[in-house]
């Protein structure tokens, strides 16, 4: 990728994650992930990333919806904790599992999102 396309196309890509985090929640990190890869990112490296953007744009729109009074903390917390090993344990398990692994578990995780929304 040329430099100056570069800087437009991670330029449109943190609007577009941005975007879809604040609409659908870290949401956005299906997008970036795509996206990421794209710019020559191995698969790894792209999830890692979504991550690492997806954290600081999900705070900021957390704080919207929060002074908004959209959010149910009592609600929320019930799932922080084993989302927390969650999470730990998927950060793991990433740095273990091939590229071509994560690639179409990603894609079959994306693909089995979009058919709920499609049936209900």
């Amino acid at each position: 990728m040329k430099n100056k396309f570069k800087r437009t196309y991670f330029a449109f890509l943190g609007i577009i994650t941005g975007i879809a985090n604040g609409l659908f929640g870290s949401g956005g990190g299906m997008l970036a992930v795509p996206m990421l890869e794209k710019a020559e990112l191995e698969p790894k490296e792209a999830h890692s990333t979504a991550i690492a953007i997806t954290l600081p744009l999900s705070i900021a729109s957390g704080f919207i919806y929060f002074r908004g009074g959209s959010i149910n903390i009592l609600q929320a917390l019930k799932f922080v904790p084993l989302g927390l090993l969650g999470a730990y344990i998927g950060a793991k398990l990433l740095k273990k599992l091939a590229n071509i692994v994560v690639k179409r578990t990603f894609a079959i995780v994306m693909i089995i999102a979009g058919l709920r929304l499609i049936i209900k």
